[in-house]
């Protein structure tokens, strides 16, 4: 699934083409995503203009002068910028033109969502409840510490919960938990402040580092202009069981949270 660097990339990639643009047409070749694209949004959409692109969490906001189109790629979405006359693949569910350029989202598995919402994006259910975002200055050791008092949960499922912090996946949790040599099984609410500001810096470095690698490019994600990230290319941990650590050598381990999979290195992140 895409996470939030990808999420972020692929915002910076469309929104020079989108911002301030008037949308001339729109084509939805199947509705039924993970909800169904709502009924009679080509009429709602068309001749708005768009005055922002913004990020949510791993949602990005299409903020127009009627309202917000809110999209969300799912496990296999891509959102790409293409010519009006590219003909359109077998999983490209959604078309919204400005002019002679198209965003087009292709979906494979259709658990991307395409919505709209009259009034503050904020308020929509699926954004009202999300948590800090994690590079915002807003994300600090001493929030993270606050937040998991009298967590008895992992420390590696904690920092995947939404409502706590938006946008730190499997992917980026495992590496950022790596470079703060924590371990994944650590109790959230046991960790000392000092580990707290540790790991608040660590998940912000990956980020970062993710961000300026292009994101990582697995399975289904490209960026808007069909390139790839290469940061897969960096993981420490992620994905590289018995393989040897890159600080210290000792072979990674993986082991199951929560029905997902989990590296570390049991050295570098001793319990």
């Amino acid at each position: 699934m895409p996470e939030l660097p990808e999420v972020e990339i692929t915002r910076r990639g469309i929104a020079p083409a989108l911002r301030h643009r008037t949308i001339t047409a729109v084509t939805v070749r199947e509705p039924r995503l993970r909800w169904r694209i709502p009924v009679g949004l080509a009429a709602t959409l068309l001749g708005a203009r768009i005055r922002a692109v913004r990020r949510r969490a791993k949602y990005l906001l299409l903020e127009c002068d009627r309202g917000t189109l809110i999209v969300h790629l799912g496990m296999s979405g891509s959102l790409r910028m293409v010519g009006a006359a590219e003909p359109p693949g077998p999983y490209d569910h959604f078309d919204l033109a400005v002019g002679d350029r198209v965003l087009r989202l292709r979906d494979p598995r259709r658990f991307g969502a395409v919505l709209w919402h009259a009034g503050n994006p904020a308020r929509h259910p699926l954004l009202s409840h999300l948590g800090v975002e994690p590079l915002s200055p807003a994300f600090t050791g001493a929030r993270l510490h606050a937040a998991t008092r009298g967590r008895r949960a992992a420390i590696k499922q904690t920092l995947m919960d939404h409502k706590l912090v938006v946008g730190v996946g499997n992917i980026y949790a495992n590496e950022s938990l790596f470079r703060a040599r924590i371990h994944p099984r650590s109790p959230a609410g046991r960790l000392s402040i000092e580990r707290c500001e540790r790991l608040a810096e660590a998940v912000r470095s990956t980020l970062r580092d993710a961000l300026a690698a292009g994101g990582s490019s697995l399975r289904d994600f490209v960026h808007s202009d069909g390139s790839s990230g290469y940061f897969q290319q960096r993981y420490f941990v992620y994905d590289r069981e018995g393989a040897p650590c890159r600080i210290c050598g000792s072979a990674v381990r993986r082991v199951v949270q929560g029905q997902r999979s989990t590296w570390y290195c049991p050295k570098c992140q001793r319990r």
